[in-house]
């Protein structure tokens, strides 16, 4: 391998359900990263418009390198995206340390087996999985009863309770006396709002112990069927790339449709400004959404709004390159031309 002369990289897997805020504590620990480091973050997102990685590599931190793969789950894709992606990354950048956030969907298994398998041995350093986790999700038995959620907990050396603010004193409770009673022990089971960690939690010490309680929970599928929308025509994303020149009022858009989700991204030409209120109204709106993010030029600054479940949250933020979207439904088809135009509606007029 090409990086048997130098000293295993630390690499952790950063977990949890959709819309945990999983992101949020990565933009964190890049903050805390020592001046003299360089830090690859590999970003697994569920929809094709990439939304996550956008705002970690806006995190305002120098020699941090971003590598996303979009389109379904890395860890359950026939193709194995994962290795060839993370290959490269290590080999383009030379990291002192590797962090991956596969989607909420994700299954950790898969990414933990190759992570210790013969592609990466004698490469990577695998440190402590972090699980990201909101007592709102424990308290949902439709969260509950789905494998994946458990096995991200169950197969995590640290669970960080998330959302303290918005979670009651016995929810609260009740879900700390089920994380303290996992066999095995976690290392560390903490709480936090807004997704703000400590980086020592990084090296906290791992157990080879902990092994899927589901591990067919998430079989090998192909990738999701896709179509990208432009203004001037529909192509099928595999046929040729995406138009590169972004045409103001005319968006791309992307949907996929995978088991039974569906999902819709726009990606909006830079010139585009939007209005905030009318953006709000929108996403507080009626439609039954699982996972709902996108960041908006509404000029005088850029707004990330983020949506779980029906509540929806706003705040400024410093990525400055293109307004997007990505909407996750439980559902598996949806027609998506009568949002776009409410959408399309929120747009400044000049």
């Amino acid at each position: 391998m090409f990086m048997t002369d130098r000293k295993r990289i630390p690499t952790n897997l950063i977990t949890g359900f959709l819309g945990v805020g999983k992101t949020s504590a990565i933009r964190h620990l890049i903050s805390q990263k020592p001046a003299g480091e360089r830090w690859a973050v590999l970003v697994n997102e569920f929809g094709e418009v990439g939304i996550d990685g956008a705002l970690i590599e806006s995190a305002g931190s120098d020699n941090v390198a971003v590598t996303e793969i979009a389109g379904g789950c890395f860890c359950c894709s026939s193709d194995s995206p994962i290795e060839f992606s993370l290959m490269e990354l290590i080999r383009q950048t030379n990291p002192d340390r590797v962090v991956i956030e596969p989607t909420g969907l994700g299954h950790p298994a898969k990414v933990l087996d190759t992570l210790r398998g013969p592609w990466f041995r004698g490469i990577v350093d695998l440190r402590a999985t972090i699980c990201l986790a909101d007592p709102a999700d424990y308290a949902n038995p439709a969260v509950t009863n789905v494998n994946v959620f458990q096995d991200q907990l169950h197969m995590a050396d640290v669970v960080v309770v998330n959302k303290l603010d918005r979670t009651s004193p016995d929810r609260l409770r009740e879900f700390l006396t089920f994380l303290n009673g996992m066999f095995p022990p976690k290392a560390q089971v903490l709480t936090t709002t807004g997704g703000r960690i400590d980086r020592s939690l990084l090296d906290t010490d791992i157990s080879p112990e902990r092994t899927a309680l589901f591990p067919d929970a998430h079989p090998a599928r192909p990738k999701p069927e896709v179509t990208a929308t432009s203004a001037s025509e529909t192509v099928r994303v595999s046929d040729r790339p995406l138009i590169s020149m972004l045409i103001p009022g005319h968006p791309v858009r992307k949907e996929s449709r995978l088991s039974d989700r569906a999902a819709c991204g726009w990606i909006f030409s830079p010139l585009d400004t939007f209005r905030q209120i009318s953006l709000f109204e929108l996403f507080s709106g009626s439609l039954d959404v699982h996972r709902l993010k996108g960041v908006f030029n509404v000029g005088s600054e850029w707004i990330l709004y983020n949506r779980v479940g029906g509540e929806l949250t706003y705040e400024s933020i410093p990525y400055r390159r293109d307004s997007r979207l990505e909407v996750i439904l439980d559902q598996p088809d949806f027609d998506w031309n009568q949002f776009e135009a409410l959408l399309l509606q929120c747009l400044k007029t000049r």
